[in-house]
């Protein structure tokens, strides 16, 4: 979650001051938003943090995916799943 007074920041205290922010980010696991003539316009994130939400950012999608073929009514039965599957595995151990 963003704390706005701590971590909302103008780009020229960034470029002075970049150790210390990167430093802050990867300790507190807190983005920074980077504001340029007023606005927002980046946000400084560590890497972990990033990663999550990149992952939950496509599970996400593939719910809506899911979500679309169900509606649509292009659902696979689960027994021919589940046949596709063993299929497949046999196919392998060959």
């Amino acid at each position: 979650m963003v704390n706005l007074t701590q971590d909302l920041k103008p780009i020229s205290y960034v470029k002075a001051h970049i150790t210390e922010v990167v430093d802050y980010v990867g300790d507190s696991r807190s983005p920074v938003v980077i504001t340029q003539n007023g606005e927002a316009k980046a946000v400084l994130m560590d890497i972990e943090s990033y990663e999550k939400t990149i992952h939950a950012v496509a599970l996400s999608k593939l719910l809506h995916l899911s979500e679309k073929s169900a509606i649509d009514g292009k659902l696979i039965p689960h027994e021919k799943v589940k046949e596709r599957i063993e299929k497949t595995l046999r196919q392998i151990k060959k």
